[in-house]
């Protein structure tokens, strides 16, 4: 199973989470840059290189939450320390 073998090679959900925000971030900066660097080539190019990127947040959230349900089976599911007392 391929989410148990990034489990072992210590993958977190943390991680995948992680890398979905930051494409999602990389994918305005991807349309931003091609825009600018080739000014004579339609939005066209830079939407493709936008769309590209972008299509990898969704799997880094599926990894996440796939990563996120083994670590709860499993038991190392790690405790992010805020915790909601009631009064």
């Amino acid at each position: 199973m391929i989410v148990k073998k990034m489990h072992d090679m210590g993958v977190k959900s943390e991680h995948a989470y992680l890398a979905a925000f930051a494409s999602i971030g990389l994918t305005v900066a991807a349309w931003a840059t091609s825009l600018k660097v080739e000014p004579g080539v339609n939005v066209d190019r830079a939407d493709r290189w936008g769309l590209f990127v972008g299509e990898w947040a969704p799997t880094f959230f599926g990894l996440g939450l796939a990563l996120s349900h083994y670590e709860q089976h499993d038991g190392t599911l790690t405790d992010s320390g805020v915790h909601v007392h009631e009064v």
